[in-house]
């Protein structure tokens, strides 16, 4: 080796050793201080230290995750050079912090401008600035230790979290973050290990804490929307505490009955409950005045407020853990407001408000508007897109019903061949958040439904369509799209969009006899969409799972990455189940015993009631993964024995799904088909039997892919 090149590499091996062995930084909060004092945004620093992502550095300045090596080393460097020339200021002359950085997506109550007061009625869809509110006192805080495990705000090897909106001023109002867990001790939980002493001992008592003094909520997301109301979790010594039953003995209403102490102090103290009365998910409120909400959510967790089958075992976590997971949920997701679906719902209209405050001009007041982009009035279903339930749909056929729902079908076994079943294994491959892919970029009707005849189809028209499929051939080894069970449809019937765009693009001609079509339309979904999977990209990373990973690393990172930490695996179940809870719930059907047919009942009343959205993603979701299935078929020959939903099962001659996808000449993934990776729209392991298992559920009528997922091999 020659001298020069010698020197080299030892001063190179003395650098790395430098860099591991550089200062501590200076906490999160300070970082963004030096930064706005020095007047340089996030985007200046991102590219002076070679970032190619402005919100890798507001990662930094919130605490979620910390720089590598080699930029450690360059940021400290900068943040020492800014130390130097801006030292903190004392309390008396520390001056106003600077607003927010541009480039937030999730506007704050300061985003709006000076010149839009908000409107003054309680209906109002823009609500009064934080100097409205009336003062409220701050709640004592303990300083017992913190059970929060740090874990929640580390990020793993480095890598950048896949979205994170810039550093933000906390909002006084909210100091205290968005939530809180009471135990029986008068504890109330916080997220980040905030404890606060709570003095409350009824409902009540605690309904006017929550609001005078824990400063608890959530800024909106929406500068038309409405700020979160505060969340306070009850856990089991804490019902005890207030009054409440261990157990709600009305089983179908799930609800105190009106008779109960702790409804009729609710009343007596001139506070009201929502039409569901006290049950798992209670919501206290008195109207509001002047603008002001006045409004608690409770979770009564002893009465199954969070389900298992969205959180997990997360009922069960301490109050602190508990506490911070669902503080997650709220910053990632939105501050919960009841089950899976109902949070759905609920941010679906947090993004998009209905209304907002537009300025009169002959009055010059400030008055209620429709929300462009937003579904702002009710309206009723054309008939093929209502359910059974529904007073529109009470004189139609069986036929004349739109029925776009996921594939549940399964090969016929003597389609089967010997080469396949030569096959070892069958192994499963499921679509990651295959409904929320499917809801992006999909345009949904924004108005009520318009009756054509003999139309010209417009695949970038939302509509329904009655139109006969019946003549395209689909190979039958493969599920046909046109139907959810896969067989070729009888005839005419009634599709959505997306299905009968994906008969065009098979290269078929398609002439619609009838429709009902939503001239206005847009994206509505799209922000929706958004929230969901960077929250879900999020959690799947500190979970040691994330993007830049190759597909062996990756398969290997999800044999295990739900018990490496229990509480942000039950976050996750919650972030995925509020995406096909808030699809379903486009569609709520009729509820309780008292309904009869032909009647209206509660959720036709909002606009968010719209079936035909939840029909479109549908139908896009399953035309997705058909399209994939066929590029695999037409490419490879490779045909599925099954699908459910969004899993298909395929034979393979190994166990992993590397044995199973095709490759291109170079190696890679093949364009078009499934490939493996953690973001949404793309296929994870679902599970791997022996083939003959699988044959033996075709031969007996079952569905493979309903079971493949348990005791796999």
């Amino acid at each position: 080796m020659e001298p020069m090149a010698e020197h080299e590499e030892l001063f190179a091996a003395v650098d790395a050793l430098l860099e591991q062995a550089n200062g501590e930084l200076p906490p999160p909060q300070e970082r963004a201080r030096l930064r706005r004092a020095a007047g340089l945004s996030q985007q200046q620093v991102a590219a002076a230290l070679g970032l190619k992502r402005r919100e890798t550095v507001a990662d930094w300045e919130t605490g979620r995750s910390e720089p590598r090596p080699p930029k450690r080393a360059a940021y400290l460097r900068l943040l020492d050079g800014l130390a130097a020339k801006f030292p903190t200021p004392s309390d008396e002359q520390a001056a106003p912090l600077a607003a927010p950085d541009s480039g937030d997506s999730r506007a704050t109550s300061a985003d709006a401008p000076a010149s839009d007061p908000p409107v003054t009625e309680p209906t109002a869809a823009q609500p009064p600035p934080p100097s409205a509110n009336p003062p409220r006192q701050q709640a004592r805080t303990t300083h017992r230790p913190a059970q929060a495990p740090a874990r929640h705000t580390a990020s793993p090897a480095g890598k950048a979290r896949p979205r994170e909106a810039p550093a933000r001023e906390p909002d006084p109002r909210f100091a205290n973050g968005p939530l809180a867990v009471l135990d029986g001790d008068g504890a109330a939980y916080c997220i980040d290990g905030l404890i606060l002493d709570c003095p409350a001992r009824t409902v009540v008592e605690l309904v006017e804490w929550t609001l005078n003094e824990a400063r608890l909520g959530a800024a909106r997301l929406h500068r038309s929307g409405k700020d979160a109301d505060p969340l306070v979790v009850l856990s089991e010594s804490a019902a005890t505490l207030l009054g409440l039953p261990a157990q709600l003995e009305d089983r179908r209403n799930l609800r105190l009955p009106e008779d109960h102490e702790v409804v009729r102090g609710i009343a007596r103290a001139q506070w009201r409950l929502t039409r569901r009365g006290f049950g798992p998910w209670p919501r206290i409120y008195r109207p509001a005045e002047a603008g002001v909400r006045q409004c608690v959510q409770l979770a009564v967790l002893p009465w199954d407020a969070l389900e298992p089958r969205t959180w997990g075992a997360a009922a069960e976590l301490p109050p602190a853990e508990l506490a911070q997971v669902l503080g997650e949920y709220a910053r990632e997701v939105i501050t919960p407001r009841g089950s899976s679906a109902v949070n759905g719902l609920e941010l679906m209209t947090a993004l998009r408000p209905p209304t907002r405050a537009v300025q009169d001009p002959s009055s010059g007041a400030y008055v209620s508007a429709p929300m462009p982009g937003s579904l702002t009035a009710v309206v009723d279903p054309a008939p093929p897109e209502a359910p059974d339930e529904h007073p529109v749909a009470l004189d139609r056929s069986a036929d004349d019903v739109l029925d776009e729902e996921a594939h549940e079908w399964f090969r016929e076994p003597e389609l089967l061949t010997d080469a396949e079943c030569a096959s070892r294994f069958a192994v499963g491959l499921d679509v990651n958040m295959a409904f929320a892919a499917a809801a992006n970029r999909l345009t949904v009707g924004l108005c009520a439904p318009e009756h054509v005849t003999s139309p010209e189809f417009d695949k970038k028209l939302p509509a329904s369509w009655l139109v006969d499929l019946s003549h395209i051939d689909i190979d039958t080894r493969l599920p046909n799209p046109f139907t959810s069970h896969g067989a070729r449809p009888q005839g005419p019937a009634w599709y959505a969009t997306p299905t009968v765009a994906y008969a065009v693009e098979l290269g078929y001609a398609v002439r619609p006899l009838e429709a009902y079509i939503r001239p206005e339309s847009g994206p509505y979904l799209d922000p929706w969409y958004a929230r969901l999977r960077d929250a879900y990209l999020a959690t799947m990373e500190q979970l040691g799972v994330h993007p830049g990973l190759d597909e062996a690393d990756y398969l290997a990172a999800m044999t295990d990455h739900k018990l490496k930490d229990p509480a942000r695996a039950a976050l996750l179940s919650a972030v995925k189940a509020t995406v096909k809870g808030g699809i379903g719930k486009l569609r709520e059907r009729p509820q309780g015993a008292r309904y009869r047919p032909g009647e209206r009942w509660p959720s036709l009343e909002r606009p968010t009631w719209r079936p035909d959205i939840r029909a479109a993603v549908i139908s896009a979701a399953r035309v997705n993964m058909h399209r994939k299935m066929r590029k695999l078929a037409d490419a490879a020959g490779l045909f599925p024995l099954a699908v459910l939903s969004d899993c298909v099962v395929y034979p393979s001659s190994g166990p992993s799904p590397l044995d199973v996808l095709p490759r291109t000449e170079d190696g890679k993934a093949l364009p078009g088909g499934f490939r493996l990776g953690v973001s949404p729209g793309m296929v994870k392991h679902e599970g791997t039997r022996p083939f003959l298992w699988a044959a033996e559920m075709l031969d007996a009528g079952d569905n493979p892919a309903r079971h493949i997922k348990d005791d796999g091999v």
